[in-house]
């Protein structure tokens, strides 16, 4: 039986209208009955459909309104004679019931009190009249009208002591209900005790019972009312003995327990109740996880972790929260590919295909996925290394991975690292947590299917710390081929096999990798583009792609080689090709639109078409500054998208020698304009310049785009090479730049990035470069091709550089330095 709360319907009071989850007991005298018996049932009515519960003739119920229609209806039968007619839903989630789906007997209600909530809805304290049956609905808008007649009521019995002694039996069984559950009010059995009226005694009862809709329906819809009555002592005894039976459960399981015992008792009590009511118990979902556990290729200590974890699961409450954590865990294990290793192809023909079919040039690259697989063929099995691709962007690094992958017909997984701060992205949470998630790599190799995908770790110089961890420490054990094989997951807590897996890391800047994490990787350096290459890219790759992506073919738009090469010096200024694709994206856009409109276009564009389309280019080849001024020295630098050249400018003006340094220049640049102009004093003799002379004028350096920050080692003979020059009034020689760093001894430094310093040289027309004597290595490592028409001087000391660099004549107009 439901709570209730007893009142008199002479004395309604606000607090009984706001206490919706009350069933109200009114105190009915067989005089207010015979009074109700009277009345004459409307002929037509508004129908009110209630959604989850059925009202009783006699019985006080609230009810909350919540839709329109039903708002408007209260609104309007409030304002009249307050009679409603009141019928059950057949389906409580239909929002707008129709004529079919309510039931055709329901009751009439007389409107006691209507409250607006604060929630926004609508309380209607309604008391149930007589009975009626629809014969027909006549509106549907804006709400239910329906004709109605009252439903046969046989009152009349013909045993007078069975009926007598069947209201008893429902009196005494419900009084012992309420006896048996302790949530029940003690004012329920006085009510029941003290109504005089037997049909409002069966219609309260029956009201108030634990029972669905439909069975409360099925009590409301019989006319005879001995039948009402038995039905409703049928459930009612049905109700006593479900309350008897968990009350002898918890009768027999009483004890002093600890909190380990408590969780099992209830956990049996449960089962128990769920067995008793006909329930389905989580044993068989528990059973077949244990079955899909042992199919699994795990190791010994694995196993054993799972089969204490699902021990811990069988012994867990559902209902907890912590159950949603633990059936979660296990579901990650039997989900994991333990074992399962997708199986490599050994065709390195057909894989230097694949490779050569998506990337034009990197050799390096290729040459060692073509070593490894070699490996794996003749060995059948190995640690697979970690390569981290370095190089500027756009150069391919990424979509190299997908080649690698086909090309050993493994699965292709990457994880993006750009700005992941979160230790626990690597790690993984501890499952103690709610909410608790394995690391990503975890994850990703759930997705994979396989222990041994290609894994691009794309950005990992992008790595950031915060007060969350430090993620590029959380990755050493990753990367690292020793340690490896049993990576420890914080989510998981058993060590898992990476060594299958072949790592492929990008990076933009090598500075920015730890030097522990840095070690772990073997470093494969991915270089810009010539022109020349741009030019076979975009006709082999990125064209045919554009095409294909606007919708179009090559019967469409042709690019000549022409026409891509002034597209890629005109408009492009980078060492990868990213940029160069959205250029040939505008180019085939055109096309499209032309052919959408129906405007006529010349297929095969011309140079003048480009401008037309691309506007007047932007970027012309790095300029080299070639004038008859002392001072002005090219430089070679290196830049995240590859290399450029820079200008060093020295200046004279009368004063007392000192130094002064412009262009946004970093402390490594400073510091070596500051060797450079020590070292010349020092050494004023050997070049040619008079000591006096560095005592009477003061020296101003400035590296032009002062906007642009400028750092690193690689301008120290540059600067050496401009003071010098404006010193000594000799002009620098035509076409020709340097890179490389000096010591205070005047001994010249390598430097990196020599590749890319030697394309930038090449795209500004230069055809001499000065080199320290030990990157002639790193040229030697360049192709051929890429060199042809230049010529290089590889030097150790600053005199050597000094000799090859400045023209014997001054320059024109020489300053005359006294």
């Amino acid at each position: 039986m439901s709570k209730s709360k007893i009142i008199h319907l002479d004395s309604l009071s606000l607090q009984d209208m706001m206490n919706e989850d009350s069933e109200l007991i009114p105190l009915m005298t067989p005089e207010d009955e015979a009074l109700i018996n009277k009345e004459e049932v409307p002929e037509i009515l508004p129908i009110l459909p209630l959604r989850n519960t059925v009202l009783f003739p006699g019985v006080v119920i609230p009810i909350t309104a919540g839709r329109d229609k039903s708002i408007q209806l209260i609104k309007e039968a409030n304002k009249g004679n307050k009679i409603i007619g009141v019928v059950a839903q057949k389906n409580e989630e239909v929002e707008t019931p129709t004529g079919k789906d309510i039931h055709t007997t329901g009751v009439v209600a007389q409107i006691l009190r209507v409250l607006k909530m604060p929630d926004g809805n609508t309380t209607v304290i309604i008391q149930g009249k007589k009975r009626f049956e629809i014969e027909n609905i006549i509106q549907e808008e804006p709400y239910l009208k329906a004709v109605v007649k009252e439903a046969v009521e046989e009152r009349e019995v013909d045993d007078k002591k069975e009926f007598r002694a069947i209201l008893d039996a429902i009196k005494e069984q419900a009084l012992k209900v309420i006896e048996e559950n302790p949530m029940l009010p003690s004012e329920a059995s006085f009510a029941i005790k003290n109504i005089k009226s037997d049909s409002f005694l069966v219609n309260f009862i029956s009201s108030n019972m634990d029972l669905s809709v439909a069975q409360k329906q099925v009590i409301l819809e019989k006319d005879n009312l001995k039948e009402r009555a038995l039905l409703t002592l049928k459930n009612l005894n049905k109700e006593l003995q479900k309350l008897q039976l968990k009350n002898d459960i918890q009768s027999k399981t009483r004890s002093d327990l600890d909190q380990q015992q408590r969780e099992y008792y209830l956990n049996q009590q449960l089962k128990t109740i769920q067995d008793e009511l006909g329930g389905v118990s989580n044993d068989q979902e528990i059973e077949e996880m244990r079955a899909k556990g042992k199919t699994k290729k795990w190791k010994k200590e694995v196993a054993e972790t799972f089969e204490k974890e699902i021990n811990r699961l069988k012994r867990m409450n559902p209902q907890m929260a912590e159950y949603g954590v633990q059936r979660n865990y296990l579901e990650l294990m039997l989900d994991l590919p333990w074992g399962i290793y997708s199986e490599d192809k050994f065709d390195l023909k057909k894989g230097q295909k694949i490779l050569d079919r998506d990337h034009f040039g990197l050799e390096k690259v290729k040459d060692r996925i073509i070593e490894h697989l070699a490996v794996l063929k003749l060995r059948g099995d190995m640690k697979s290394p970690i390569i981290c691709l370095y190089g500027p962007p756009g150069v391919g690094k990424t979509s190299l991975g997908k080649s690698v992958a086909e090309a050993l017909g493994r699965k292709y997984v990457r994880m993006s690292l750009g700005g992941l701060r979160d230790e626990a992205e690597i790690r993984g949470h501890r499952k103690t947590y709610i909410g608790a998630m394995p690391g990503r790599l975890i994850q990703n190799l759930k997705k994979a299917g396989t222990s041994n995908p290609v894994f691009v770790l794309d950005e990992i110089d992008k790595l950031s710390n915060s007060h969350q961890g430090d993620p590029s420490s959380a990755m050493l054990e990753v990367l690292d081929p020793e340690q490896n094989e049993s990576f420890y997951d914080n989510y998981l807590e058993v060590g898992y096999d990476l060594s299958k897996v072949l790592f492929i890391a990008t990076a933009n800047n090598l500075g920015q990798i730890p030097w522990a994490l840095r070690d772990r990787m073997e470093l494969i350096n991915v270089t810009g583009y010539t022109i020349e290459e741009k030019i076979e890219i975009a006709k082999k790759y990125l064209l045919p792609k554009q095409l294909k992506e606007h919708g179009l073919t090559a019967e469409h738009l042709k690019l000549g080689k022409a026409q891509i090469e002034k597209v890629v010096e005109g408009y492009t200024r980078e060492s990868g090709v990213r940029g160069l694709e959205k250029q040939i994206a505008k180019v085939v856009r055109f096309a499209a639109k032309s052919i959408a409109l129906e405007e006529e276009y010349d297929i095969s564009l011309t140079n003048e078409d480009i401008e037309k389309i691309l506007g007047a280019a932007r970027l012309e080849r790095d300029k080299y500054e070639n004038n008859d001024v002392a001072g002005v020295v090219t430089g070679l630098a290196w830049t995240s998208v590859g290399g450029d050249i820079l200008f060093i400018e020295s200046i004279l003006s009368k004063g007392k020698g000192n130094l002064s340094i412009t262009g946004n220049l970093g402390k490594v640049m400073k510091e070596s304009s500051t060797i450079a102009m020590k070292y010349i004093k020092a050494n004023a003799e050997v070049f040619g310049i008079k000591p006096e002379i560095l005592e009477k004028y003061d020296v101003h350096i400035h590296v032009p785009e002062g906007a642009t920050p400028k750092d690193g080692p690689s301008a120290g003979i540059t600067m050496l090479t401009s003071l010098v020059s404006v010193f000594t009034q000799r002009k620098v020689k035509n076409k020709l730049a340097m890179t490389g760093e000096i010591t205070l001894r005047g001994k010249v430094l390598p430097v990196g990035g020599i590749k890319e310093k030697i394309l930038a040289a090449k795209r500004a027309n230069i055809k001499e470069i000065i080199l320290c004597e030990e990157n002639k290595k790193d040229i030697e490592e360049i192709k051929a091709s890429y060199l042809k028409g230049m010529k290089f001087h590889y030097v150790t000391e600053m005199h050597q550089v000094i000799d090859v660099a400045l023209t014997k004549q001054k320059v024109k107009n020489a300053k005359k330095l006294a």
